[in-house]
């Protein structure tokens, strides 16, 4: 791994673990988006390696949303059985996105982060997606919400393949990928959307490690480094999801979309400036 000068890490190891912080707080406020700046805050403040970056950050991402996860298994909002449906998809799929990022150049990997940093940042500035489904608690029997949600047109195969493709995403370029997730889960799911935040967090979790997997047949990471920015970010989820109910989502979501959009666009432009 590539460090920065002695004279100079301290103080950009200090405004990385802050970073970090803000973006287990953004996962305990909004459920997706922050994840998406652990491997630019690697890459370019820490210098690590793209593809070490990639690697260490499913661990980071993958251990914050397990955390940024119990409170919303304390209040109801994870739906086991299709959460675990997408998720196992999503496990196979980032698997085996993990070995075939082995494949690729690492300039070719940050170029595909960056995109989809754009397409997260797109995601989080677009309305949030609203499901049409009542909840179970209205319907006398749950076998009777699930034919209901059958004939819907929201077939096991849509689920599953929508898990995998998502998987593969998340895999390749260490993303969480909760910008997909949460419409999948409220649109073929038919969750509704405080379910489909927590769900994507048990999601999310299980695509990171299985995505790790993968990449670890190819690549060794700094797990002092991974402890450290992982310990930050659980810090931050706890913040977050402390701070859930008094802060106006909708306008943090935006502003914070916005930064997102700065910073995918910065690193397409600095990436394709090195070919």
């Amino acid at each position: 791994m590539a460090m920065v000068p002695s004279g100079e890490f301290e103080h950009v190891q200090v405004l990385a673990i802050l970073l970090c912080f803000l973006i287990g707080m953004s996962l305990g406020l909004l459920g997706s988006g922050g994840s998406i700046l652990t491997v630019p805050i690697l890459v370019y403040l820490l210098k690590v390696n793209a593809k070490e970056a990639i690697a260490m950050s499913l661990v980071v991402v993958g251990i914050t949303s397990g955390f940024a996860m119990i409170p919303h298994v304390q209040a109801g909002n994870i739906e086991r059985r299709t959460g675990g449906l997408f998720g196992l998809a999503g496990m196979a799929g980032a698997f085996l996105g993990g070995i075939l990022a082995g494949y690729i150049s690492a300039h070719v990997l940050m170029c595909a982060f960056a995109l989809m940093t754009l397409a997260t940042a797109t995601a989080m500035l677009c309305k949030q997606p609203q499901s049409n489904y009542q909840p179970i608690a209205q319907h006398s029997n749950e076998q009777e919400l699930r034919k209901e949600e059958d004939s819907e047109g929201h077939p096991l195969w849509r689920i599953l393949l929508d898990g995998f493709v998502v998987g593969i995403a998340t895999g390749m370029v260490g993303a969480g990928g909760g910008f997909l997730v949460v419409p999948a889960l409220v649109f073929l799911g038919g969750l509704k959307m405080s379910e489909a935040v927590g769900t994507s967090l048990m999601v999310i979790c299980m695509k990171c490690f299985a995505g790790y997997l993968g990449h670890a047949s190819h690549t060794h990471i700094n797990v002092q480094l991974t402890a450290l920015v992982s310990c930050s970010a659980i810090v931050g989820s706890f913040a977050g999801g402390f701070m859930a109910d008094w802060l106006p989502q909708s306008v943090l979501r935006r502003a914070f979309a916005v930064f997102i959009l700065a910073v995918g666009s910065w690193q397409l432009w600095k990436e394709s400036t090195l070919t």
